[in-house]
């Protein structure tokens, strides 16, 4: 007898300033046993980053070895550095019934879903992107970080406009409002979303 629900990889996207770290630290709180699945980079290490903890950092030459090798689940290149998501970051855990979320842009996210269209992976997935109440709030809170200047804050504006046009691409949408309530949405869409019968397995039964 089988009646364990299928554990799910959550794809969470949404603009610069959005909140996303904010809610997925309070989601932890909330599903403790669940994976952030790290990204890769070819870029330095910044000051406070840890190997493991804040990326996988590898030189250019394992990064182009492991992306010819078909070992990451999306991948692009940003500002001359490469950044990616593997496959090992997500399958394992799934495999052992562990949940994952992905924190990936729109491209990404498009990536991710095409390569595992057609795979046993693919009812595994789902996307959610979080839409800030406002551009005026968005913007509030790409200024209230005091981390970038004026003409960074106008690019991710731009690019978070962008952004927020593909919110129809997903499966569920959220507004970023209070964290504790978006971390406790993102929960019951993980609840609701493995009791879907179309990502059950054909021996499931109580």
């Amino acid at each position: 007898m089988n009646s364990s629900f299928p554990a799910l990889a959550l794809i969470f996207s949404g603009p610069s300033g959005v909140g996303k770290s904010s809610v997925c630290q309070r989601l932890f709180e909330l599903m403790p046993a669940l994976h952030f699945s790290l990204s890769c980079t070819t870029r330095a290490p910044r000051p406070g980053e840890t190997a493991g903890l804040s990326y996988h950092f590898l030189t250019r030459e394992r990064f182009a070895a492991q992306l010819a090798a078909g070992e990451f689940l999306e991948h692009a290149q940003v500002h001359g550095e490469y950044y990616g998501t593997l496959f090992s970051e997500v399958r394992p855990y799934l495999e052992r019934g562990q949940d994952v979320i992905l924190d990936i842009d729109v491209q990404g996210a498009r990536q991710i879903l095409a390569n595992v269209r057609g795979t046993d992976l693919e009812r595994r997935f789902i996307s959610v992107f979080l839409l800030p109440p406002s551009l005026e709030v968005l913007e509030q809170r790409l200024r209230g970080r005091g981390s970038e200047s004026e003409k960074q804050i106008r690019e991710r504006l731009q690019r978070g406009r962008e952004e927020m046009g593909c919110w129809s691409e997903y499966d569920y949408v959220m507004i970023s409002n209070e964290v504790h309530e978006s971390a406790r949405q993102l929960q019951a869409i993980f609840t609701a979303a493995r009791r879907r019968c179309s990502i059950l397995p054909e021996n499931f039964h109580v």
